[in-house]
């Protein structure tokens, strides 16, 4: 089966080829035009998706020599995300199912990344999926590859943005998640204690808004200089790994209280990058007989290759539906 994919929800431009569980192309633009307004704006994201996608698919059709009319699907991103840029991506692969009379799978971004770590691991169920993106912090239970339920989620800000809120603050460009994990490596991570809201529940919900209220607060407090960028960055990201600890172990023992035994987790989205959160997440299930999965590096920020798996994966329980709205707040099925 081959799928052509499209992924355009937020900043990052990608499309991918892939057949079956093979990636025979993919390319991702991610656009730096928002770096310089501290954040994502809505209609320059849309603008450049609408410049960006075509140039990119000819490209990989020509550089693969791939004669579109052998594609078996075309699917999409059609949220959730910003709705100028999800209508780009979704009409322009839908363009393209009709051109050549295919196929046209409508697509959950978080779907994609729910599934993201099926790509190259052998999931364990059930397993727990956490969720770290620029727009969401959800945990998920997946009892198998078909049911997902959603056990909690941010109050307010999600896990990305907060990032990138205190980058702004403190002077850093956006995005912030790399800049701060390059900060922190020479900071001290004690020197400043954050609060960590919520930690206490014997939940899955999250909320980290009072963080950056507290950095906004730091930063009226001291001088901004090296080395207070330095530690506070250092401090935000011990901050952050110890927040997601605590929760997945309070939430665990509530599961665990209901007679519900987790054999794994998957930390997906953009987050999952960071190498400091990972080695702390490592460590804290070593012991816990839970295995811990990762996407490959490639499929952990928006990307359309985990969108062509995602098609692929479910492809008879999603039906071909050209007329399918992209919507900024699609939520995810109990049933994938």
């Amino acid at each position: 089966m081959l799928v052509f994919a499209t992924e355009t929800s937020c900043d990052e431009t990608s499309i991918c080829l892939m057949d079956n569980k093979r990636i025979i192309e993919h390319i991702t633009f991610s656009q730096e035009i928002h770096s310089i307004h501290g954040g994502v704006v809505p209609e320059l994201a849309a603008r450049s998706h609408l410049e960006k996608i075509q140039i990119m698919t000819d490209y990989l059709f020509n550089k693969k020599k791939i004669e579109p009319n052998k594609i078996d699907i075309f699917a999409a991103t059609c949220g959730p995300g910003l709705i100028g840029s999800l209508l780009v991506g979704s009409t322009f692969t839908k363009s393209l199912a009709i051109s050549f009379q295919k196929p046209f799978i409508p697509v959950n971004h978080l779907e994609g990344h729910i599934l993201s770590t099926s790509f190259n691991n052998d999931i364990k169920f059930p397993s727990l999926i956490l969720l770290l993106t620029g727009g969401h912090t959800q945990v998920y239970l997946m009892k198998d590859e078909n049911n997902v339920e959603l056990l909690g989620q941010t109050v307010d800000d999600a896990i990305g943005e907060a990032f990138d809120k205190t980058a702004k603050l403190i002077g850093l460009s956006y995005p912030g998640g790399a800049e701060i994990e390059r900060e922190a490596l020479d900071g001290d991570e004690n020197r400043f204690i954050l609060p960590k809201p919520l930690v206490n529940e014997k939940n899955f919900n999250f909320s980290f808004s009072g963080i950056k209220t507290h950095v906004n607060l730091l930063t009226k407090k001291n001088k901004i200089d090296k080395k207070f960028i330095k530690d506070l960055s250092a401090s935000f990201q011990k901050n952050i790994a110890e927040i997601l600890i605590k929760k997945l172990q309070r939430g665990l023992e509530r599961l665990m209280s209901d007679r519900k035994i987790i054999r794994s987790i998957s930390v997906v989205g953009g987050v999952s990058n960071n190498k400091y959160i990972k080695n702390k997440m490592e460590n804290f299930f070593v012991n816990k007989n839970i295995e811990i999965y990762y996407p490959l590096k490639e499929m952990m920020i928006d990307n359309a290759a985990m969108i062509a798996w995602a098609s692929i994966k479910h492809y008879n329980k999603k039906k071909d539906d050209l007329f399918f709205k992209p919507k900024p707040r699609l939520s995810v099925r109990s049933v994938l």
